[in-house]
């Protein structure tokens, strides 16, 4: 019964949004194999204005990922690696005297891109990780004292070898609220791990990634995503499941109201996707894990006692009445 009712609040005006999203899910996964949960997320986050953290071990696929997105949708892309010596004006670009004219001119620098790979942006030292906040928050990034706004779309993908690894600084929590969600790949089956070997033997698959979706393909999205309805009883239910968090024993600092405004818009990703007009308490479900846990801030007492972010968030969900 519930079955059929489901189905018959799927909509057909909604048929171009799916389309859209099957066609750039499927060229993004002829490069990455097994990880659909992942690619769903990742999209999510696009679609919706958010930014994504992947972190996880080297080779898992964080890069491979990123440009896969990139290079699917016809829009600039910027990479930049970071390391120990890079400098915010490596990221946000520098004013260099021109002496025919005798004036200063901005050269931009690569976060002036629509989609921009900040790649293992844990090995930078904090100073530079905080030239990707403003640019993050707000789209836009102050320079000379002249306020300077960043095209649309403005999407970061950014990765991190895990906490705590050699040579890593860890992202402060005010960073960290700026990602509207963070994941890890995973290691994949061995049945995927055979794909992508017999699909490198002569070239990488991302090398014949070509474009499927245009800027407008994009704007499209993102506005049938805003039309996505959210009742007012999900709304109490995503600040119940988001206040829960700054009550929860040994939780130091609970999930901010950036976190709610996240995990609304990205369940509102997820119903576009699934072909409804209005969100349900599955998609918020499928997204409270990755959108609030990397937001928690445990007591250190809790820390050594084994408790996780991952299982409070779990735990919560598991004691938050669901609406009906």
């Amino acid at each position: 019964m519930e079955s059929s009712t489901v189905e018959s609040d799927t909509i057909s005006s909604q048929a171009s949004g799916q389309e859209i999203y099957a066609r750039l899910s499927e060229n993004i996964q002829q490069v990455v194999k097994g990880q659909t949960g992942a690619v769903r997320k990742l999209l999510a986050a696009f679609v919706s204005g958010g930014h994504v953290l992947l972190e996880d071990y080297p080779g898992t696929g964080k890069t491979t990922l990123a440009k896969a997105l990139a290079f699917s949708v016809d829009v600039s892309f910027k990479r930049i690696q970071f390391t120990p010596d890079l400098l915010p004006s490596d990221i946000l670009g520098v004013s260099i005297l021109n002496p025919i004219e005798q004036s200063f001119q901005f050269h931009e620098g690569p976060i002036f891109a629509n989609i921009v790979l900040a790649d293992e942006v844990n090995r930078a030292s904090p100073r530079t990780q905080s030239a990707l906040l403003e640019a993050m928050a707000e789209s836009q990034v102050s320079i000379d004292g002249t306020l300077r706004k960043l095209s649309a779309p403005f999407f970061v993908i950014a990765t991190q070898n895990p906490v705590g690894a050699q040579g890593t600084y860890p992202l402060p929590e005010a960073q960290m609220d700026r990602f509207a969600l963070q994941f890890s790949l995973g290691y994949i089956s061995p049945e995927e791990e055979m794909e992508i070997l017999s699909s490198q033997i002569q070239q990488h698959p991302i090398d014949q990634v070509k474009p499927c979706l245009s800027q407008e393909d994009i704007f499209t999205l993102k506005q049938q995503v805003q039309q996505i309805r959210v009742s007012d009883e999900l709304k109490r239910y995503i600040i119940d499941i988001v206040g829960a968090t700054r009550q929860t024993e040994g939780v130091q600092l609970g999930a901010s109201p950036r976190g709610a405004i996240a995990l609304m818009k990205l369940a509102q990703a997820l119903a576009l996707f699934d072909g409804y007009e209005f969100v349900l308490p599955e998609q918020v479900q499928e997204m409270a894990l990755s959108v609030l846990a990397h937001r928690l801030v445990l007591e250190p007492q809790a820390r050594f006692s084994g408790q996780t972010a991952d299982a409070v968030i779990q735990d919560i969900l598991n004691a938050t009445p669901v609406p009906a």
